[in-house]
């Protein structure tokens, strides 16, 4: 039996970076807020101690931080006529679990999209006519603006304390930032991290092939800082523990370092680790949501009751609740009506690996950050003339190696033998002087009628609920992008002096084997018409007023860039309108 909990303002699911802050912001207003997350409560200082934090084996290979596959997963599949099966060990993505969500083992990446991007359909429309689009891709325009976001932008760069080099100020190109970045109200709240030798290296082969270099904004920050918040952080000790690993040295930003502190000593917020909400509660009418149900690891079911609610889990978390909650149309391709699940998209990543004389190259790549690295945007969103390639999409490319950690470092030239005496040779011979730059190649992925997510047919979870089934393929947009990118790519890794270069291109089918990053969107997009989104340009559920949708569901496509940046500016901007708008006056924000 459902036992009813005491009513609250707002009930927020999951507490990862969306659902801080829009816990932190509605909590000023005077709400009282509870926060119900699925996984454990996580410390910094507790959790990611660095006596044992640095262990590749336990959080890089055996996923500590991560969701477990028997705990929920997703059924997979390439094509529509293909029959899905459930996904048994994480690959492509990586499901975050646990109070701080993605934001307690991201890279830190924190970029900003191009002002084109978020007026995409238009914006391509316009310079290469309709014609020029494949006829099953699906872009939309999201509804707000880049000059809208940048206030908030600025907002979650100042929280985090991140650190990099201004290329746009008010309008005016700044010598040693990125030249194609929107226009910024002010530099960042700390300078760029100082970069080792092989990222100055690459940047001096990218400058004399004629591009303008300059350093990934990172939140793994330059030096000490005060945030918004009074939180202290300090500055990197370039470890290269940052991706599938939290930070206890308070250098990483993410929620526990720069607003769970601050969040925990209020009076009018609360949080329930360890429980799972399985459905959001509307009344009758189906028009207003009443609350949440949630289980916790005893198996006992609670009702929420709660006045608004903010679903702001892992993109495809937030899809499934609504799927299971049957709040909005789904989405049919075979129709092409329905908005739940529609506009499904990921990244298109590749790197080329290079490989260097051992006698005259050292790069010490155990020395590093997450967000360390120089990189170059000539080749994202619309920044060229896509008209003699024959695609539309692109990404940045750099050198953003992230560390050298001994287990997945221990790449050798091509014809290497893959065991004995030779391999190992060649191990130590290359280990310092090679360049292995990750995610070098960050590309775009726009959205097409036949990539989404529905419920599988045959499939349930734990709950008896059924799987979310993801249709997922590259279609030869991507594919031709990728090699663009790709082969750009290592005519400056050729330039910096490698010996011999490794190029790996991303290429059809779809692999769920393979990480690529944890950038999944859409299924719950924004945009100006309900017939082809689910949430408005506030994130307010078109169908139901009191519920909004934070995070990367939202993306009606995927850009060229790590999406945290305009996830959280996104997030204050949902919370900018709920606290000067719909607070004052409840129901639609916009009337279609």
């Amino acid at each position: 039996m459902t036992k009813r909990l005491p009513k609250k303002d707002v009930v927020i699911i999951g507490l990862g970076w969306t659902g801080s802050i829009m816990a932190h912001e509605l909590t000023d207003e005077g709400l009282d807020v509870v926060a119900i997350e699925r996984g454990p409560w996580r410390d910094a200082p507790t959790d990611f101690p660095p006596t044992y934090m640095q262990d590749e084996l336990r959080y890089r290979v055996r996923h500590e931080l991560f969701l477990r596959p028997d705990q929920l997963t997703f059924s997979f599949r390439n094509k529509i006529g293909q029959t899905a099966l459930p996904i048994r060990s994480w690959g492509a993505f990586m499901p975050p679990n646990g109070v701080g969500g993605g934001g307690v083992h991201w890279n830190a990446e924190t970029w900003r999209f191009l002002p084109s991007d978020f007026v995409l359909k238009t914006h391509l429309t316009q310079r290469y006519g309709a014609s020029f689009l494949p006829e099953d891709m699906t872009i939309q325009d999201w509804g707000v603006t880049y000059d809208e976001l940048e206030t908030h932008y600025d907002a979650f760069e100042y929280l985090c304390g991140t650190s990099g080099t201004a290329g746009n100020l008010k309008g005016q190109i700044q010598e040693g930032g990125n030249p194609f970045e929107g226009p910024r109200s002010r530099p960042y709240p700390t300078p760029a991290q100082k970069q080792p030798w092989g990222y100055q290296l690459f940047a001096k082969a990218a400058r004399e092939l004629g591009y303008k270099p300059f350093p990934q904004p990172s939140g793994n920050l330059s030096q000490a800082y005060t945030n918004t918040l009074g939180l202290q952080m300090g500055p990197c000790t370039y470890c290269g523990h940052c991706e599938w690993f939290g930070c206890a040295n308070y250098s990483k930003a993410s929620p526990q370092t720069t607003l769970l502190p601050a969040l925990v000593r209020k009076s009018n917020f609360t949080a329930r680790d360890n429980s799972e909400v399985v459905r959001i509660n509307t009344d009758r009418s189906g028009k207003h949501a009443t609350g949440v149900t949630f289980v916790d690891t005893s198996g006992e079911e609670w009702e929420q009751p709660a006045d608004l609610v903010i679903l702001s889990a892992y993109s495809l978390f937030n899809v499934q609740l609504l799927l299971h909650s049957g709040i909005g149309q789904p989405y049919d391709p075979e129709k092409n009506t329905g908005v739940i699940g529609r506009n499904f998209t990921h990244q298109t990543i590749s790197s080329v690996n290079g490989f260097f004389d051992h006698t005259k190259y050292n790069f010490n790549p155990f020395v590093a950050s997450g967000s360390i690295g120089m990189c170059v945007d000539e080749f994202n969103g619309d920044n060229f003339d896509h008209g003699p390639h024959g695609f539309v999409g692109g990404g940045y490319v750099g050198h953003v190696q992230t560390g050298a950690r001994p287990i997945e470092s221990t790449l050798v030239p091509p014809g290497t033998p893959k065991w004995g005496a030779a391999w190992k040779k060649a191990v130590k011979e290359n280990y310092l002087s090679t360049v292995k730059p990750g995610t070098g190649v960050h590309g775009s992925f726009y959205a097409y009628r036949d990539v989404y997510l529905d419920l599988d047919p045959t499939y349930k979870d734990r709950f008896d609920r059924p799987l979310m089934r993801m249709t997922i393929d590259l279609h030869d947009n991507e594919v031709k992008q990728n090699k663009f990118l790709t082969d750009k790519f290592a005519e400056i890794i050729k330039a910096m002096g490698a010996k011999a270069v490794a190029p790996s291109y991303r290429t059809a089918p779809y692999d769920m084997t393979t990480y690529q990053t944890t950038h999944l969107n859409g299924g719950a997009i924004m945009g100006t018409d309900p017939t082809t989104s689910a949430v408005n340009k506030y994130l307010q559920h078109w169908d139901v007023s009191n519920l909004f949708v934070l995070g990367a569901s939202a993306f009606p496509q995927n850009a060229g860039y790590n999406p945290t940046g305009t996830v959280a500016a996104l997030a204050f901007w949902a919370a900018s309108a709920i606290r000067n708008r719909y607070l004052k006056n409840t129901g639609p924000l916009i009337h279609v």
